[in-house]
């Protein structure tokens, strides 16, 4: 009996491994992750509302495959998808890299679209929009039947997708992407999105290569002997809208060598502040980086007098990520610079420190003259 079980152990074991999950190991990305069965995957993303704790998972199983046995409830998706809805545009970034633009039927806001590809595809209608107005187009996204309808939670009920098309039974798909605290967690979201369309060799690539980068500038950057102070972003409605200390702007201004002032808000997202609170503390700042969508000194003036008074514009020292700008205000840099935070950094460092990186054009980043 004991010579029985001895010959069959070893069979035991591989069998009881084959059954056994493991999961993917991220690098940067805190919001999901992967978990991997013999006959499928599971993923789960966390964050996917603002300010709640809440989870949802997905099951992923190839169309070779029977179904499984999987919990009650959860949402299966067919893997590898065809036909894909982006409800926004940060989606075509993660797509471009995976080569599986052609996937898309169907977007919202496309004429914030920047890619190339996709805005042609738009016109021909090979890619239909579905929005009316700041509403969804149902009918439209029913009749579509895609695979995949990629989103996430604004808070917004005009822009977010509707509790109605979730119960139609539609495979819609939620992202968490934009509650990472740094840039390369945002990126590395490219092997979630790739898990839909079984290309993670290919993105597990495309992320080495970008995080890899990305330390390479960080390390430039971190011999420069002095920090420029760093202002960001300009206010809305009379309310700045000011990066917290865990945000991904923080860190990427913190990796390119440059002082944020708010840097010691200990909490991610932003935080809402006037403007007197903000020249406050703002007034002498070296730099101010990302001033809404305005794009010469002229606009930004025009807007609130007030902007005059601090340093950084009144020596030209202000920069925005509107180089790639459409004519409908399309930017590639909520498609591009998400995947690749490396060429992101790099403009950043150009700025902060231009004699570290003294052949670099910007890529997304431009002075307002």
């Amino acid at each position: 009996m004991h010579r029985l079980i001895h010959n069959f152990l070893p069979l035991i074991i591989a069998t009881l491994s084959a059954l056994a999950e493991s999961t993917i190991e991220l690098r940067y990305a805190e919001n999901f992750e992967i978990t991997e069965f013999p006959t499928h995957r599971i993923l789960t993303i966390r964050n996917t509302h603002p300010n709640t704790e809440s989870k949802t998972q997905y099951a992923l199983v190839s169309k070779d495959t029977p179904l499984p046995d999987l919990p009650d409830g959860i949402t299966v998706i067919r893997t590898p998808v065809e036909r894909v809805v982006v409800m926004e545009t940060v989606y075509i970034g993660y797509l471009d890299a995976i080569q599986a633009l052609d996937t898309i039927v169907g977007a919202g806001t496309v004429d914030f679209v920047s890619n190339s590809e996709v805005q042609a595809r738009i016109q021909s209608k090979q890619i239909q929009s579905v929005q009316v107005g700041q509403g969804l187009d149902i009918e439209r996204m029913l009749l579509l039947q895609p695979d995949l309808i990629l989103t996430s939670i604004s808070g917004d009920p005009a822009l977010d997708v509707p509790a109605k098309l979730t119960r139609s039974g539609l495979p819609v798909v939620y992202t968490a992407g934009y509650m990472e605290a740094h840039p390369l967690a945002r990126a590395e979201w490219i092997q979630y999105i790739a898990a839909f369309f079984e290309a993670d060799e290919l993105a597990a690539a495309q992320f080495q290569q970008v995080a890899d980068d990305y330390e390479a500038f960080k390390a430039i950057a971190a011999t420069a002997v002095n920090q420029p102070t760093v202002l960001a972003g300009a206010p809305y409605s009379g309310t700045w809208h000011v990066a917290a200390g865990q945000s991904y702007t923080a860190q990427a201004i913190r990796d390119a060598g440059g002082d944020y002032l708010w840097s010691d808000v200990d909490r991610p997202g932003a935080i809402a502040l006037d403007t007197e609170r903000v020249f406050l503390k703002a007034a002498t700042a070296d730099i101010w980086l990302n001033p809404s969508f305005y794009r010469s000194s002229a606009e930004l003036f025009a807007a609130d007098q007030r902007f005059k008074k601090f340093k950084a514009a009144n020596e030209g020292n202000v920069f925005n990520n509107t180089k790639q700008v459409g004519p409908k205000g399309g930017n590639a840099i909520w498609e591009q610079g998400i995947v690749h935070p490396d060429k992101v950094l790099a403009d950043m460092i150009k700025i902060f420190h231009p004699n570290r990186l003294p052949d670099h054009e910007f890529v997304f980043y431009e002075r307002l003259q």
